[in-house]
């Protein structure tokens, strides 16, 4: 995900395994991102993988898209904004609730390892990953394959980077306070 400029947010045991490889420090972006996400790393002095707090912490995570939303100005809405859930290898009914409280509130979301529990009941199955994005603009989505899994949600991020326009690299421009405020007037 960070090779692609993706920044991640984890929680539980997801947190503990990237820490351990060493991408929750800020020196890991030059070594491990993407130019863009490397840029942002080392200007704002963050690693590429931010720590959110235990597994059931997920919705500040949340909370952190509502903030891109509201404060960032990025989309109307959580389900405009280029941002994908992940339980690449969930053990637990708390996983799927999570899950389905993210789907709800508007984030594309894949879970690896087993299939759901609602596999054997086609009518549920179609309204969960196929209905759900209509209604609410998130969306169940399944892949065993970790490399395919970080595709289906990089795919997913570019879909919505490209809606937003927000896709390509622009120049720079470095602003004064003052023609900030400017701006916020207009």
């Amino acid at each position: 995900m960070i090779k692609n400029d993706v920044i991640v947010l984890a929680t539980g045991c997801t947190a503990i395994a990237v820490a351990k490889a060493g991408l929750m420090t800020p020196e890991a972006a030059k070594v491990y991102c993407g130019p863009g996400l490397a840029e942002v790393c080392e200007t704002v002095g963050i690693p590429p993988v931010l720590h959110m707090g235990s597994c059931v912490d997920n919705a500040r995570i949340l909370m952190a898209a509502t903030e891109v939303v509201k404060a960032g100005g990025l989309g109307n809405d959580i389900s405009e904004v280029p941002v994908a859930g992940s339980a690449p290898e969930w053990m637990s009914e708390k996983a799927i609730s999570i899950g389905h409280y993210f789907v709800t509130a508007g984030v594309y979301t894949v879970f690896g390892g087993t299939a759901l529990p609602v596999t054997g009941a086609p009518v549920f199955q179609n309204h969960l990953f196929n209905e759900l994005e209509g209604l609410y603009g998130g969306m169940w989505d399944m892949e065993e394959d970790p490399i395919k899994h970080a595709h289906k949600m990089i795919a997913h991020i570019d879909k919505k980077r490209k809606a937003l326009g927000i896709d390509k690299a622009r120049e720079r421009v470095l602003m004064s306070m003052a023609d900030r405020r400017e701006l916020e007037a207009a």
